[in-house]
């Protein structure tokens, strides 16, 4: 049963609910991007596809001992869905489109461009699930969308094309998103994490097709084993986040993943975005605040009239 401190029911979570809930998003949003700072020093010298495969066997693996262990192996079956299968599909491809962009992009660029997948979601919210959405919240989502285009600069010397790829990548995860929306909660999180991390794996296989695979070395083992672990991480804290504290409270915290990203960004990669990028980045992080501070007024609206009924 779910208790006072999930946050539910009306129910205002404590001080020390928050900050636990703000720590386990800061975790959480940390293991990501250093997962995927991970992945691209390894994409340096492996094909994509390897990379998926590898990575999401091991992921595979750790997860798959967190549903034996916790009894859920019985729901696996219960889980083969039309619903699940297109979230897995989903998943695989905004996995295929984020690492081959990621290779080919500054760290920070596509770290910023993926910001923008909470404003995606809440437009495709608004025009595939019918939810209201106010003119606020599209304004907010516009000017995310003109900050991801100063970030990427179509037109200009400094384009790269790959920045593209992120941006099918941020459509991919949204719809993803939207899916696991739709699903509720009946189904484990760790089993769908299971379930995607094999069809990543599955999927991964193909580039035997089209890729030269290599010999990993161990380093590069060692880089995929933390990078998988760093995936699971930040999947749990992101769980932690979200049951522990209030949502509007806790939620905008994951755009610190935006400062871990420049910070390993310069540190390993020697990257320093110009001026256009930097007023990009601002753009989009303060659409994306915005939007949760709009989600967290619509919510407290919504309860003043259900409390005003009943």
């Amino acid at each position: 049963m779910t208790t006072l401190r999930d946050g539910v029911h009306g129910a205002v979570p404590s001080g020390s609910a928050n900050a636990r809930g703000i720590a386990a998003m800061l975790f959480s949003m940390a293991c990501f991007v250093t997962s995927d700072t991970l992945i691209k020093i390894v994409g340096r010298d492996m094909p994509v596809g390897q990379i998926m495969f590898l990575r999401g066997f091991f992921a595979f693996l750790m997860v798959g001992g967190m549903v034996l262990a916790r009894g859920l192996i019985p729901q696996i079956r219960s889980a083969m869905t039309p619903i699940v299968a297109w979230r897995s599909i989903a998943e695989v491809g905004a996995t295929v489109f984020f690492f081959t962009g990621l290779m080919r992009l500054p760290f920070a660029d596509a770290a910023a461009i993926g910001q923008f997948t909470p404003l995606a979601v809440t437009a495709g919210a608004a025009l595939f699930l019918a939810e209201p959405v106010g003119w606020r919240r599209w304004l907010a989502t516009t000017a995310g969308l003109i900050g991801v285009l100063m970030i990427i600069q179509p037109g200009t010397s400094t384009f790269n094309p790959a920045a593209i790829l992120i941006v099918i990548c941020v459509f991919f995860v949204a719809a993803r998103d939207l899916i696991t929306k739709q699903m509720g909660s009946g189904v484990p999180i760790l089993v769908l994490i299971l379930i995607s991390a094999s069809a990543v794996a599955l999927t991964g296989l193909f580039g035997l097709l089209i890729e030269s695979w290599i010999r990993p070395t161990p380093v590069m083992i060692i880089g995929l084993l933390a990078s998988a672990l760093g995936v699971t991480g930040g999947y749990y804290g992101a769980i932690v986040a979200m049951r522990s504290g209030e949502i509007s409270v806790v939620a905008p915290f994951r755009y610190a993943a935006m400062l871990f990203a420049l910070m390993w960004g310069y540190l390993i990669f020697g990257e320093i975005p110009d001026r256009t990028t930097w007023i990009g980045i601002a753009i989009v992080v303060s659409a994306g605040v915005y939007t949760f501070h709009r989600e967290h007024v619509r919510r407290r609206e919504l309860a003043a009239v259900v409390r005003m009924a009943a």
